[in-house]
């Protein structure tokens, strides 16, 4: 189970991918991803998300065996050095859920909230692990091509509900599940803005709330001229915004960053 009584628990991002939008490449090297795990682990992670296919606006997808040949030997790797440490893989394909959770995967991360493979509700309740639930509008290659909302707070939350209650009527502990807007996915600055400031509202779902907003292209479109790597600023401000909101857990590029960020925020909220 996951711990949330220490407070905000972060997430660091391991990219096993040539094309992610913030770090694609850089760690495509299995030995790599390694290494960046366990910084980020000593950095203060306390969660590692493995992913091996990018997900990223316009992006193309990828074979679940070309998926596994990324991330597997990764997750074997980390957890042979660190059995403790929790990892999450990020993937909608069942069989790479299954595969993970055989190398001892502790969470299953899915940016379609179990809905892109029919087998992938039965291969979480089987196991019993927890389950990241994201909203996502459309799919990655086209999900930006005009996202299109009446409320987009309110359908968001409908649309979790729902996997919420076809998660528990699959055999899925309401317990083990874990929500996500998903800032970003199918979503317009204003979306992405409005989903933010409302963020407190999605608690009421009875779940954890996951925050990703780390590096992301809303940050740019409020300034303009800002690259992935250089939105460390804009991705803290999302973050306090968020812990001051009640989310419990952030998934992040910048790890050491964003525990110092909370460890402030928590200092002054305890005088």
């Amino acid at each position: 189970m996951i711990d949330f009584t220490k407070g905000p628990l972060i997430m660091g991002v391991v990219n096993v991918t040539p094309d992610s939008f913030s770090d694609g490449g850089n760690f495509l090297d299995p030995q790599l991803a390694i290494n960046h795990g366990l910084k980020l682990l000593e950095e203060g992670a306390d969660i590692l998300d493995i992913g091996g296919e990018s997900t990223r606006p316009n992006a193309k997808a990828v074979t679940p065996e070309e998926e596994q040949r990324r991330i597997l030997p990764v997750i074997e790797g980390l957890k042979k050095i660190k059995p403790e440490a929790l990892i999450s893989v990020d993937t909608r394909h069942a069989t790479t859920m299954q595969k993970a959770i055989d190398k001892g995967v502790d969470i299953v991360n899915d940016i379609s909230a179990l809905t892109h493979d029919p087998k992938s509700l039965s291969v979480v309740s089987k196991a019993q692990v927890p389950v990241i639930l994201m909203h996502m509008q459309g799919t990655p290659d086209m999900m930006q091509i005009r996202p299109s909302y009446d409320d987009v707070v309110q359908e968001i939350y409908d649309y979790l509900q729902d996997r919420i209650t076809a998660c528990v009527a699959a055999g899925i502990d309401r317990k083990m599940i874990i929500c996500d807007p998903g800032i970003g996915f199918g979503k317009t600055l204003e979306d992405n803005l409005k989903i933010l400031k409302n963020i407190n509202k999605f608690s009421s779902l009875e779940c954890p709330v996951l925050l990703g907003a780390s590096r992301k292209s809303f940050i740019e479109k409020i300034c303009p001229n800002t690259p992935a790597d250089q939105r460390l600023a804009g991705s803290l401000a999302a973050a306090i915004h968020g812990v001051g909101q009640g989310v419990q857990i952030f998934r992040v590029h910048d790890v050491k960053e964003t525990k110092q960020a909370f460890a402030v925020w928590q200092a002054i909220n305890k005088v």
